[in-house]
């Protein structure tokens, strides 16, 4: 293993009290390896909460990279449930077809190679982070969405700093399957209405069907009608 000189790895922990850093991956990994040139690698942990310790912040994650030398660029994204917190961390160009799960917080970078998404938090999403994962999320094919929450109001939208976004049309070109059955009914509705997303080729929609009948006015509605159809 000494001799090696490329490496890709996608691990995903469960049940650890810390999160992997920078300093695990220097220790545990690159100082065994010193002919590595190539290291494309995601680290997603998954730990529990302890309320009588500190959390970590993306920043206190960014810290630990400096000991990394592999010629490509890092990033990592920190998200915070309950009593979970996830931490995603990963080199650029980011390689692998999913990623998940991120919250509201994301670096505005281009994911060109992620396929799958899965999106949780406890804070709400608004239109304008759809319009985020849009851009940032091009080829996306499979969306997963879990957000009890409901979005902002309309005269909070009306009162925003650039309301122009929230009038904004976005469309998910490649999306072929949606899961919005764990989501409050905004979200039903931040979908299906095709005066905010559209999804032109959308062939699978999982949803709660009470919810969507309230949504579709009993399948009737039709500005839900285009994005319910395929």
């Amino acid at each position: 293993m000494s001799n090696l000189e490329e490496l890709t790895l996608y691990p995903t922990i469960y049940s650890r009290t810390t999160f992997i850093d920078g300093n695990h991956i220097y220790n545990e990994i690159l100082i065994h390896m010193p002919q590595l040139h190539t290291f494309n690698f995601c680290f997603s942990t998954e730990i529990r909460i302890d309320p009588l310790v500190n959390l970590l912040s993306k920043d206190d994650i960014q810290q630990t990279f400096i000991n990394i030398k592999c010629q490509q660029q890092m990033e990592c994204i920190v998200n915070y449930l309950n009593l979970t917190g996830t931490c995603n961390i990963f080199s650029l160009p980011f390689m692998f077809d999913y990623l998940g799960p991120i919250g509201n917080t994301f670096p505005s970078i281009i994911f060109n190679h992620v396929r799958k998404l899965f999106i949780y938090d406890k804070i709400p999403f608004n239109h304008e982070f759809f319009i985020r994962i849009a851009w940032s999320f091009p080829l996306l094919k499979e969306l997963y969405v879990i957000n009890d929450k409901p979005q902002s109001s309309i005269l909070d939208i009306l009162n925003s700093y650039d309301n122009q976004l929230s009038s904004t049309i976005i469309e998910y070109p490649y999306l072929i399957s949606l899961d919005i059955s764990d989501c409050h009914i905004d979200y039903i509705e931040e979908f299906l209405n095709d005066t905010k997303i559209r999804l032109p080729h959308l062939m699978k929609l999982t949803v709660n069907y009470d919810k969507l009948r309230i949504v579709t006015e009993n399948f009737t509605r039709d500005i839900t009608r285009l994005n319910c159809t395929k």
